[in-house]
């Protein structure tokens, strides 16, 4: 028997090796596709977490502007209350206080 391989062998030894690199190529492509798969759902869970941080943020900030509206009217009467009072005291009539504002 000689080492030699014949032709037929060395084809078929270069066709296993072309085939295994082929697979390990695969293999590394597959294994890099399901990080960014996992990498995209990750994404995509922490974007729906900041969008409803966003939408909390959105309803407390409007909450925060209708109470200070009110706040506002409420003391902007208070205070007017509080000159015609004042405006009162010293003997001026009511009607004529609030005709000036």
């Amino acid at each position: 028997m000689s080492a030699n391989p014949t032709p037929a062998q060395q084809q078929q030894n270069q066709s296993s090796k072309r085939l295994q690199q082929t697979q390990a190529q695969v293999d590394e492509v597959v294994g890099i596709m399901r990080t960014n798969v996992e990498k995209v759902l990750e994404r995509d869970n922490k974007l729906s977490e900041l969008d409803d941080r966003a939408d909390a943020l959105q309803h407390g900030a409007s909450q925060f502007e209708q109470q200070a509206g009110k706040l506002k009217r409420k003391f902007w009467w208070k205070n007017l209350k509080g000159i015609a009072r004042v405006t009162n005291s010293n003997g001026v009539p009511d009607s004529v206080c609030l005709a000036n504002d």
